[in-house]
């Protein structure tokens, strides 16, 4: 007889936003923890607590966070798994923005075709 998944099967993911105050109240209206302003050693607090204790997390991270020098980060990162991190750009630069997948993305399909998708 074949078993059924229950939703108490399936583990949960954290969602968290790690970044700019004045962005975590959107982050909460969609149902994600909020850290305002974290320093990098809470950056680095909160991996090591996913990390210990095995749990499945999607956290988006502002700017500033993303590009710190945190030896953890570049840990989840290049391991990827149980823990996936993206995130935001600045308000005030979003031309600036540039994923860290975007240069694996325009080796496969060429500078051009990257072009055309951003022109739209």
């Amino acid at each position: 007889m074949a078993m059924q998944t229950t939703l108490n099967d399936i583990p949960t993911t954290r969602m968290l936003f790690m970044g700019d105050a004045t962005l975590t109240d959107g982050f909460q209206l969609i149902g994600f923890e909020t850290i305002p302003d974290p320093s990098v050693a809470k950056l680095d607090e909160v991996l090591r607590e996913l990390i210990e204790q095995k749990h499945n997390a999607f956290i988006i991270l502002d700017h500033r966070l993303s590009e710190c020098d945190s030896q953890l980060l570049a840990r989840v990162r290049s391991e990827g798994g149980r823990v996936v991190v993206t995130e935001v750009p600045q308000l005030h630069k979003p031309e600036e923005f540039h994923c860290k997948i975007d240069n694996q993305v325009r080796m496969l399909m060429g500078d051009t075709n990257m072009r055309e998708c951003s022109d739209g």
